[in-house]
């Protein structure tokens, strides 16, 4: 499967490493351009790109940047992507410590995935906000394993959200089906789900203790 990753932090970087490892064709992006990458594909085998051309041709598409950044990647970004085309977004919303008041949050209510479709103008699919970066090196297990960790999925696309389960199911873990994108709150920051290290009972079980109401550490 063509994938493109645009962001190539700890998310980004090791989503590159075990998607190619899988034997997918990745293409990867950041904000700094594709020689600033040359470590990164030497490894995986990736290849570099620019930021505008991260999605041509790609089936998944993954939104691996800082939610402050969002805004300013560049207009008709998903334009390129093959039909019927997935985007996942892995943002958080971290006001006090990187992103700033984001108004469209904190003022309209929009959940983060919400705000960031808007601008992306392509309907996303939430998966590994509060995934720890490490553990999608160390943490897969085969289908059956009782140590087999489960994410939690949101989105309204039923058919891009079956390709991100599929995936996330290839690379070792389990999934959850999380609900639509006004439904992702429960997986953001402060949520019992974020971060959690637990198979699907214990996540179904997360989502539903959530509480809409973001805490203070988490509001602008």
């Amino acid at each position: 499967m063509k994938i493109g990753i645009i962001g190539a932090g700890n998310i980004g970087g090791n989503l590159t490493r075990r998607l190619t490892a899988l034997g997918h064709d990745v293409s990867v992006a950041n904000s700094r351009g594709p020689e600033t990458l040359k470590e990164l594909a030497e490894e995986t085998g990736a290849t570099p790109v620019r930021v505008e051309e991260a999605a041509n041709g790609a089936e998944v598409v993954v939104v691996t940047v800082p939610l402050k950044a969002v805004p300013d990647l560049p207009s008709g970004l998903l334009d390129g992507a093959a039909d019927g085309a997935a985007v996942i977004d892995t943002g958080n919303y971290y006001p006090q410590q990187r992103d700033g008041r984001i108004a469209g949050i904190e003022d309209d209510g929009l959940t983060e995935s919400r705000w960031t479709e808007r601008h992306l103008g392509h309907p996303v699919v939430k998966a590994f906000n509060g995934t720890y970066a490490q553990d999608i090196l160390e943490r897969p297990r085969p289908a059956g394993d009782p140590e087999r960790m489960a994410l939690p999925v949101a989105g309204d696309d039923e058919a891009a959200k079956a390709k991100v389960r599929a995936l996330i199911e290839e690379l070792g873990f389990d999934t959850v089906d999380a609900g639509g994108i006004d439904d992702s709150w429960r997986q953001q920051p402060g949520t019992p789900v974020y971060g959690l290290r637990e198979g699907v009972d214990a996540v179904k079980q997360a989502l539903t203790a959530a509480s809409p109401e973001r805490p203070a550490d988490f509001r602008g």
